[in-house]
Formats: structure tokens, sequence, C-alpha cells
């Protein structure tokens, strides 16, 4: 056995070296014809190709798989034919665990994708537990933790490891979703899971206290920023909702959850103030109901927001004991009689049918009486609902009220209208009994009233309506579901019948538009619904009851009145439409607007726009329209200024852009790039800068200094083109002297000038001139060739470069140390010692110690800005040779 498995080693050894020959020709073919052919010489083929994966090269760029995974693949294929290639053929069982373990330790070294063929052929599923998990185990220990997860996963060990120790690594790599597959089908772990989630969402919780249980785990800025309180809880509750999870086991995340509801309310009702006093009612008392502590934080922010009174009289409603009370607010409540600290009941002229005429100009009307809006809540009035819809429908138009986001209960409100009434459905348990809790909650309505009206969802001269695309789809996948034909017939005959309101706005509004701007009007302030509502009807929507609590029973007349017209608008809005389609620039079949589909035209647009963009970029000379490409929240500077007077810092995000600036001298700070976006502002206050960002963090930021002090451009842009749209924003006056007058690497503006020779001596000192025909000896006089041409690297014709700088003194630089003043020494490492007879003056920073000199580099700065540099009669004058 030892005498084959070595000459399968030589073999393998020089059939790998051909392997990789191949690989990194990229001839495939050649490639699988001589893995093929080594395949088949091998005495052992088990053994061989373990040797040809040991010693296979690992990812390599611009190639998806690996020279193993492609080995292993031709392998599995190769084998097919011979069934005598198998561990169960071998009779040696010593040799059999030998090539188990082998092929063991080889899944630590090769990529993930290996692991699977890897088990199959070696079948490494019928060793030992232990051996397995003592591997598992030493992955953990050698910091592959997503190998460790991975692997635990395939050979089925996760009851056998400890789902901590597996998965806590995996949530501070921010691998959160390799965590979920570990747990998937092990119920017990999927709660612990959950349960370690929501114990990081406690406010005594410490991340440095669970890093140091792996201190050989190094994490990054957007790893720790990933474990926060906010984050955990939005996974504790989706995973909740993924794997049916009892939410009363999850206190902490429950209690943030209700805490931010809790505060957003307070801002919505007192900040904004755009939220009435019975809606804010009836979300405060859902969401702090039951919990204490949630009660004192309501006291706390009611004697912010409202005083003294009002924070005595919801302690009073929910009796929070005297001892975390806020101060003032017991003696408030002995001050107070008994019925001053009643909470007062609000009455709203908005929860009556017929509102205050001032409502009924402002905003859309349902033109129906209350006896005509119905509420279905049970399967008998589901049954009417239905008879109904038979009767008399050619529209079924479906509306979803919103949900309250403190609960995770299957409740809404479905209205379908017709052309006479509207019937709003509320499915509680008729709901969840049709469909499982996995289902979407809009399919989940779909199914609920297409199951009792089945007959009518294959039916031509159904007609159905709804804005929302979402709903739409949920719609046609519920018509699919029942229907007996296939899949995609069903799909494709529902979505010739379905009409998304929303497609049809995109072509009204766009319309609308237009003509709003063509004659000088202003935008409206609504969108989505209520926009399309008040271009095609003249009202917008009155959407206060938008944000209420839509999970109490039974619903007020104000929410039954705005489920109904929700639902009533969509039917104003199409029979409008189809009245005068040319009008609007509508088709006249409005089903031909499929949700999915886009019209040529559309198509056309938006590719001669991607060609008009691609142009664009690709045109040197133009660096786009000004306006469009620099935004800020100031006008373009009149008076011109010089690059030394504009001192800007650079979000992370526009490192590039920060260098073109200091290199043409302009004052630059750039943030690092694990700086937050705050640090900008900080900076910007403190030293009197300009903010220079890009995307979102523009609309934080400009809030935070003074007007005309943050400008944003576009990212897309290239760092160049946005250096030049900078200075022509602020009117910077650019010369050849400013070019490099900073220094590239600190942003300083002083320079040191020494000669050759003072640069010559100072290397042979430190021993940077190796070659002995190089060196300067300085005692005996010998000098530089002097027909050497001088700097022969740049045109003769070219602008001296002569930078608008502080020059430091020669005193400024300690002829023992090479030290400069600031501390810094003078990096002659820097400098190659074969420049040296071309170079005749170099430049030193005085803050950081680099060395510069004028080389070809100078040149192409001014040939990249030539277009906004400003030449006076002595700048193209040709410089001395």
């Amino acid at each position: 056995m030892n005498q084959t498995w070595s000459s399968d080693g030589n073999d393998a050894a020089v059939l790998r070296e051909q392997l990789c020959e191949l690989w990194s020709r990229k001839d495939l073919e050649e490639l699988r014809h001589q893995a093929l052919s080594g395949f088949s010489r091998f005495c052992s083929p088990l053994a061989g190709l373990l040797m040809l994966l040991d010693g296979c090269p690992s990812v390599q760029k611009s190639r998806s798989i690996t020279l193993g995974q492609f080995l292993l693949t031709e392998f599995v294929r190769w084998r097919r034919s011979r069934v005598w290639v198998s561990l169960k053929e071998l009779e040696d069982e010593e040799e059999k665990k030998n090539l188990q373990f082998r092929a063991l330790e080889l899944i630590t070294t090769l990529q993930p994708g290996c692991m699977d063929l890897l088990l199959e052929i070696y079948e490494l599923k019928n060793l030992e537990k232990n051996l397995l998990l003592e591997h598992v185990a030493l992955l953990q220990n050698s910091g592959c933790f997503r190998e460790a997860a991975k692997l635990g996963m395939k050979l089925g060990l996760q009851e056998e490891l400890d789902m901590e120790q597996m998965c806590v690594p995996l949530i501070l790599m921010d691998k959160l979703p390799l965590a979920e597959a570990y747990v998937q089908d092990h119920a017990d772990l999927q709660e612990r899971l959950i349960l370690l989630l929501d114990s990081w969402c406690s406010p005594d919780f410490n991340l440095e206290n669970v890093h140091r249980q792996f201190p050989c785990l190094l994490l990054s800025k957007h790893q720790t920023d990933q474990i926060q309180p906010k984050m955990l809880v939005k996974h504790v509750f989706r995973l909740m909702e993924k794997f049916s999870i009892d939410p009363g086991l999850c206190v902490n995340a429950v209690y943030k959850r209700k805490l931010d509801s809790l505060r957003f309310l307070m801002y919505k009702r007192f900040g904004e103030k755009n939220m009435s006093e019975e809606n804010w009612r009836d979300h405060v008392q859902v969401t702090v109901e039951g919990s204490v502590d949630l009660q004192v934080v309501l006291v706390e922010r009611l004697v912010k927001y409202c005083g003294l009174k009002a924070a005595a009289q919801w302690a009073k409603h929910y009796s929070v004991p005297r001892d975390r009370l806020p101060f003032g607010v017991w003696d408030t409540m002995e001050t107070l009689s008994s019925s001053q600290l009643e909470i007062n009941k609000v009455s709203s002229s908005l929860d009556l049918w017929l509102t205050p005429p001032s409502h009924q100009l402002q905003f859309y009307q349902l033109p129906l009486d209350r006896q005509q809006v119905h509420m279905v809540e049970t399967t008998e009035q589901l049954q009417l609902c239905k008879d109904s819809i038979l009767q008399c429908v050619s529209l079924c138009v479906l509306s979803l009220c919103p949900l309250s986001v403190s609960s995770l209960c299957l409740l809404c409100v479905l209205s379908l209208c017709l052309s006479l009434c509207v019937l709003s459905l509320c499915p509680l348990s008729v709901s969840l009994s049709l469909c499982p809790l996995s289902v979407s909650l809009s399919l989940c309505l779909s199914l609920c009233v297409l199951s009792l009206c089945s007959p009518l969802s294959v039916s031509l001269s159904l007609c159905p309506l709804s804005f929302s695309l979402s709903v739409s789809l949920s719609l046609c996948l519920s018509l699919c579901v029942l229907s007996s034909v296939s899949l995609s017939v069903s799909l494709s005959l529902c979505l010739s019948l379905c009409v998304s309101l929303s497609v049809l706005s995109l072509s009204v509004l766009e319309r609308k538009s237009k003509a709003s701007s063509s004659g000088g009007e202003r935008g409206s302030a609504e969108k989505g619904l209520s926009l399309l509502v008040q271009q095609v009807l003249g009202k917008p929507l009155d959407k206060t009851e938008q944000l209420s609590n839509w999970e109490r029973r039974p619903l007020r007349t104000g929410q039954v009145r705005y489920a109904a017209i929700d639902a009533f608008c969509l039917l104003d809005v199409y029979l409008t439409l189809s009245a005068d389609l040319k009008a609007f620039g509508l088709p006249d079949d409005l089903r031909s607007l499929s949700p999915l589909a886009k019209s040529d035209s559309e198509k056309k647009t938006k590719e001669k726009k991607q060609r008009d963009q691609r142009t664009c970029q690709s045109a040197s000379s133009h660096v786009g329209d000004l306006e469009q490409c620099v935004k800020g929240n100031d006008k373009q500077h009149r008076d011109s200024i010089t690059p030394q007077e504009l001192r800007v810092v650079c979000d992370n995000m526009l490192q590039g852009l920060g260098r073109y600036l200091r290199c043409v001298g302009v004052n630059v700070l750039m943030l690092d790039n694990t700086d937050d976006h705050k640090v900008a502002a900080e900076i910007a206050r403190k030293e009197g800068r300009i903010i220079l960002t890009a995307g979102q963090p523009f609309h934080s930021l400009r809030s935070q200094v003074a007007e005309g002090r943050c400008l944003t451009l576009d990212c897309s842009a290239k760092a160049r083109d946005q250096a030049v749209l900078v200075l022509k924003h602020f009117n910077v006056h650019l010369t050849p002297s400013d070019i490099f007058s900073r220094c590239q690497a600190c942003n300083n503006d002083e320079y040191l000038r020494l000669p050759r020779e003072d640069v010559t001596q100072m290397m042979n000192k430190r021993g940077l001139i190796p070659e002995p025909e190089l060196r300067l000896d300085v005692c005996s006089g010998a000098q530089i060739d002097p027909q050497v041409d001088p700097n022969r690297c740049r045109p003769s014709d070219g602008p001296a470069f002569a930078p608008n700088c502080r020059w430091a003194p020669r005193t400024a630089l300690d002829p023992r140390s090479f030290r400069l003043g600031g501390g810094a020494e003078v990096q002659l490492e820097t400098v190659p010692p074969g420049l040296l007879p071309r170079i005749p003056e170099y430049f030193i920073c005085t803050r950081c110690g680099k060395v510069f000199w004028e080389g070809t580099h100078f040149d192409r700065v001014l040939a990249q800005f030539q277009d906004i540099l400003n030449l006076s009669d002595d700048d193209v004058t040709p410089r001395k040779p």
C-alpha cells in the first residue's frame, strides 16, 4: 500500500503542475482531458485526488470557481461509470479512515464550495461523532467560525454542538443569515437563538463582554455598528414571525419596540402636531398597557411636552407608583380634585359620518350613506358579500388599510367596493382558518374572499382594481391558487384582468406634471393615491385616520369612513379615467397596461436616457450641468477666490475628490474610512470649513451647519470632474503656481527647498546610495556630470514649477538627525538614487517630511485642469533649462 501511495504521489505532483499551468491559461478543455486521464492512471484514485487537491491554488480574481472545485466536479462525473471507485469497495479499514481524515483536513483549507463534494466522495458522515465534533471544535479554535458552522450543518451536529459558541461569532461577523440556517428545522435552537438576540436588546448589554469570549475574532466598524438595539429588535421580530415564536418570551425586544413606538407617538402628536388626540390616545393606551416602565416613560414625556397637570392625570389613570413619578407630579396630584384628575373624553367632528362643511370643501368625500357600508365579520356575512358581488359587480376594488406596528396579529380591514355599497371585511378567525401564517397578509385576505367567490375568479367580466402593485400581484396569485388551470396560464390571465391604478397614475401624473411645469404651477404636497385622487377628482384624501389604531374593535366611525373611502375612490378614479381616456393620455383598453410590462415607448425612452448618460460620461470636455451635479444650500459664488482661501472637509465617500482638490492647492481635510459622517459637521463648525459630501448624508449634515456651508455632489461622476465642479461653484481662480502648493500627504503648505548636493550628502550619510558610481564625494569636491540633462523627463517648453506656498528657512532642518522643527524626519528613503543626477532641486514638507521634486506629474495635472486654468504671460514663458 505504501508503494502504491508513493507512486501516486509522484504522479500527482507532476499532474498537479500540468493542471495548474492549464488552469492559469484557462484552457478548460485540455484541463478536463488531462484530469480525467490522470484519474484513470492513479492506482488509488481516491488517494490521488486528495494529493491533487492538497496543492491547488486558492481563489483567484476573475474566477467564479477554484481549481479544486473544478477537479472535484470532474471526479464525481468520472466515477459515475466506475462503481469500484468508492470507499465501500476498500477492504482496508485503516486506509479508509486515513482517507477520511485527510479529506476532513482539506475541508478547512479548501473553499466552502468543495465541502459538499468531499462529504459525498469520502462519506465523512459515517465517521464517529466524537471525531467530527473534535474537528469542528478545532475549526472554532482556529478562528474558522463560518467553516465550523457550515460543517456542523452538513454533518447534522447542531444538537451536539453549543449553539451560542457556534452562532455568537456569526452574529458578531454580520453573518446572521448563516446562524438562521444553522438552527433551521431545530425548534429548540430557534427559540434559544431568538432569546439570545433578545438578551442583547437589554439596556445592560455590553458588547465588549461578549467579544472577550472570542479574542481571535477581529471586528470592523461596520460589524460593530450592526450590534445595536434598533437593528437587533428588527431581527428579533423578523425571526419571531419566521419561526412562530411567542412574543411573550422576548421581553427586551418587545419593550424596546414599544418604547420606540411611544417616542414616535409623542413626536407625531407634540412635535409634528399632525396626529389627532383620539388616535394618539388609542395608540398610547395599547402601547403602555401592562408595563409600569412604559407608563413611567409616558408620564415623564408628558411632563416635558404638556406640563404637570396632564402628567398627573395619566399617572392617576395608570396608578403609577409614587416613588417612580417625576418631580412635582405627586404634588400636582395632591392639589387636583378627583374630577380634575380624570382624563377628558375627546369628541371629534370627524367621527360623525357627515363631516363639517370645511372638511367637505378641502377633502374628497364618500358619496354613500352609513347604511350602504357594511362590516363583514362572520362567515355568513361573507357569504352575503359573495352573493352581492355575483349579482351586480363588474369591478372589484381591493383596498388594504394600514396595520398597527405594535402587533403581530393578522388583523386588517379589506374593503370591497361595489357600485352602490362598500363591504368592509374584518377577517379574524376566518382568514386564519383558511390560510397558514406563512402566507402574506394580502394573499391571506384575498384567499379569504375568493375562496367563496371561486366561480367568479376566472370570469372575464371581472376587473379587479387596486392601487398597490403588491396587492394586485397577490390577488393574481390568489386566483392562480384557486384556479384549476396551470400556474403560468392562470397568472397571465389574471394579470390581463387586473388593473393597478399605481401603473395608471404614472401616465396621469406625468402628463399633469408637464402641464403644471409649463404653466409655472407649484407642485402638490400630496403623494401616492391621494395625489392621484387630487389630480383626477379635484380633491385629495384626508389621511388623518391612516395612523389610527386598526386593531381596535369596534372601529370608530371615522375609521369605517376612511376604509370605505380608500376603496370607493379607486372606483371613482377608474370610472372618471374611463369616461375620457384621451384627456388623460391613456390607451383605449386600460387592461393593456400590465402591472409588470412596460410599453415600447417607455423602453425606448429609458434606453435613450442611458445612452445619453454614457455619452455625457465619456466626453472628456463635458462635466455635466452644474446645477444638477452640485447642489448646496446656497447660490454660486460670484467673487473669485484663490485655492488657498477655500477650506473644505471631504466626507469619506469623496476621498478621491479631496486628493484632486489638495493637488491644486485647496485646504482639504478628509475623513478616515472609519469616521462617522457627523465628524464632518464637527470639523466644519470648529474650523470654519465647508462640507463636501454625497448621497443621503447631505440631508442630515446641512442641518448641522450654517447656510452655504454644505455641498453635495453626484457620486457617480469621476473625481476629476467633481473637482472641476467644486472649483467652478466657488469661482476659484486657479493658476499653475497653485498646483502642488500643498503636501499631498498631510495638507501642509510649507516647504523646505534643498539643492541636489545637500540631498545627496544626506543620503550618503544614511547609506541610501549603495552604488559607488552614484555617490557624491563631498570632501573631494566631485560634482555631477554637467552634460547630464536635468529633469529631461519634462518638456522644455512647459511652465516652471513655482509653488505658491510658504518657504521654511534652512535652519528648520537639524543637520545631525535630519529632523524638522515639528519633529518629523525627512523621508529620504522615498528618493530613488538614480534620480539625483537629473533633479537639481527638492522640496521637503516641514510637517511630515515627505520629499517632492519637479516631474511629469506636474504636467499631467496641468493638462487635467487646462480648461479652468488661468495662465499669465509669465506662466506661458518656457522654463529655463
